[in-house]
């Protein structure tokens, strides 16, 4: 399928970083215009300038609707959306009994309503052939002790895609499901002892190591050109889902 964005304009929220820069690298290497969403100016600024000709990108809030609607104003028609902003702050375990249920719901502020707010005001200026393509979590599939409303939150993502496939149909509507990547986020741990950490995380995987960006970004730019393809999950996990 290659050159099958060619002449096409993508649309990726939360791609000034990590899965979401990948994504718009691969779509302008096969021939898009990227259009980049992040909540930061700077950083916006600073992936628009090593993403090069073809990139453009603008700050965008998608905790406030209004912030988001004035952005899709701003980009104007395009083809695909690819959304991968994400928020897991406050993800720790803990007993439900000492949950704070007000702060627990700011879980879904950025990955659910942040996409749904993007999808209402984005199916807009969709043309004709367009995707949508959400972004998931592996805690949807294997839950852990303490996180019952983060697996939640990742579960409803998924409903959601399939909801949105039928209702917004011929508009196709799917979502990627990373495992283990070796994003930004993981810059936390100190460098000398990063692999490590990884080689331990992924070591009963059946691909026993961390994905890199670029690999889960396939997923969403086959979504993209997959013309038959909606309502589906695309595990990119090293094989976590199955053992």
């Amino acid at each position: 399928m290659s050159g099958g964005l060619s002449g096409k304009r993508v649309v990726v929220i939360g791609g000034s970083s990590g899965i979401g820069f990948a994504i718009a690298a691969g779509a302008l290497a096969d021939g898009a215009e990227v259009v980049v969403g992040s909540s930061n100016p700077q950083n916006v600024e600073a992936a628009v300038g090593r993403l090069g000709a073809g990139a453009s990108g603008h700050a965008v809030n998608v905790r406030e609707e209004a912030d988001v609607g004035a952005f899709f104003e701003r980009v104007g028609s395009f083809d695909h959306l690819a959304f991968t902003a994400g928020d897991w702050g406050g993800r720790g375990a803990r007993e439900v009994a000492d949950t704070d249920l007000g702060q627990a719901a700011h879980l879904f502020d950025v990955r659910f309503w942040g996409a749904l707010a993007a999808i209402k005001h984005g199916v807009k200026h969709l043309r004709d052939g367009g995707s949508i393509t959400l972004t998931n979590g592996m805690i949807a599939h294997r839950p852990r002790k303490g996180t019952p409303i983060s697996t939640a939150m990742a579960g409803a993502i998924e409903h959601l895609v399939r909801g949105l496939a039928v209702d917004l149909a011929p508009i196709r509507v799917n979502a990627v499901c990373p495992g283990l990547i070796h994003t930004e986020v993981w810059n936390s741990i100190p460098e000398e002892g990063r692999a490590a950490r990884f080689a331990e995380m992924t070591s009963r995987q059946l691909v026993a190591r961390i994905g890199e960006p670029p690999e889960v970004a396939e997923a969403y730019l086959y979504l993209m050109r997959g013309g038959y393809t909606t309502g589906q999950v695309l595990h990119v996990d090293g094989g976590t889902s199955v053992i």
